[in-house]
């Protein structure tokens, strides 16, 4: 039971990432990642957007893992053109196998979210699903979301949040710098404190049945408590749409 716990590989390319377990980078090519969690997630930013995206529009998916997301965010966004970029060759070579089998046109990049390789203002969306939580320069990173977006330019934002990562399972299964986890809130003032611009509208506090803390919401599909509402709990996950200023 020892396996879960031991990292891919040791990976120069992003010094700030902290590298997922061998279980983790399995669960990655599940069905139940790309279906319940990648899909869900993709559906509710769009929702949280409320607006298509420009003609010609360049997507960036920061942390696109083993380019799982492509299909789905092609599908949901429509983008001119679609760019992926993470610190792991493995999963990049992965991202692109994954592109080829898709017919996607992807433009890949190797590089920590801490540092992009693009110029400023060049990408309409920055698409960032679960992949916060893995850095450690999170403030740095937001930075580089910010200099590479436009003006007007939109970050569909999707995190786990510490009563989510802090659980004896995830903590178990996965691996995580436990000293920048955040909650919820914590993640939405980081993001208004960098300069992004959102209200209710654009935000969502998703609450799973696999992001439960204790029981992946059992006690509740068996009518044994009540579920808490927003504000009585500790939020696991927070999406949110938010927008650079023009």
């Amino acid at each position: 039971m020892n396996a879960p716990m031991q990292p891919v590989q040791h990976n120069p390319a992003g010094n700030t990432y902290v590298e997922e377990t061998r279980f983790g980078f399995w669960f990655l090519q599940s069905h139940v990642w790309q279906h319940h969690v990648l899909r869900v997630a993709i559906n509710d930013l769009k929702n949280l957007l409320g607006e298509p995206l420009p003609d010609g529009a360049v997507l960036l998916d920061a942390g696109c893992g083993q380019g799982k997301s492509f299909r789905l965010l092609q599908n949901a966004f429509g983008p001119a053109q679609l760019l992926g970029l993470d610190a792991d060759p493995h999963s990049l070579a992965m991202s692109r196998a994954e592109a080829e089998r898709e017919g996607l046109q992807v433009q890949l990049h190797s590089s920590d979210c801490a540092a992009i390789e693009l110029p400023d203002a060049s990408v309409d969306v920055v698409f960032c699903h679960q992949t916060f939580h893995h850095l450690v320069e999170q403030q740095a990173a937001l930075a580089e979301f910010w200099r590479v977006l436009k003006p007007g330019g939109w970050l569909l934002f999707a995190e786990s949040t510490k009563y989510y990562i802090d659980t004896w399972v995830i903590r178990w299964l996965f691996r995580h710098p436990m000293h920048v986890q955040r909650t919820a809130q914590e993640y939405l003032q980081m993001l208004r404190d960098q300069g992004f611009e959102f209200g209710p509208q654009n935000v969502s506090y998703p609450y799973l049945w696999w992001s439960r803390s204790s029981d992946f919401g059992l006690l509740e599909r068996w009518k044994l408590v009540k579920p808490k509402a927003v504000g009585q709990r500790n939020e696991t996950l927070v999406n949110a749409a938010v927008r650079k200023p023009s």
